[in-house]
């Protein structure tokens, strides 16, 4: 699943917010997530640890990963869509 897009189209932060999606900043990506829709597959944990973490207040730390692409990888692979990215450069 393309975790910067929703039916096919470019997702904004404007659209992940009015959507229920919490923003985590970070450097280079900001990382959205929305629990109402998350199924739980641990996916984004088993994929990054350092950015994904139960347990640990904020969960998510966008700027703890190894890249900005290997985050985007991770987001990418979350099957339920609760994860979501906007690259700063794009």
């Amino acid at each position: 699943m393309k975790g910067n897009q929703i039916n096919g189209q470019l997702v904004t932060e404007k659209d992940l917010l009015a959507l229920g999606y919490r923003k985590y900043y970070g450097k280079d990506l900001d990382i959205y997530y929305n629990q109402a829709i998350c199924a739980h597959v641990g996916n984004c944990v088993r994929g990054d640890s350092g950015v994904f973490e139960v347990g640990r207040k904020p969960w998510i730390i966008a700027d703890n990963g190894e890249s900005a692409d290997h985050s985007i990888a991770v987001v990418d692979s979350c099957p339920s869509g609760a994860l979501k990215w906007v690259r700063h450069d794009s």
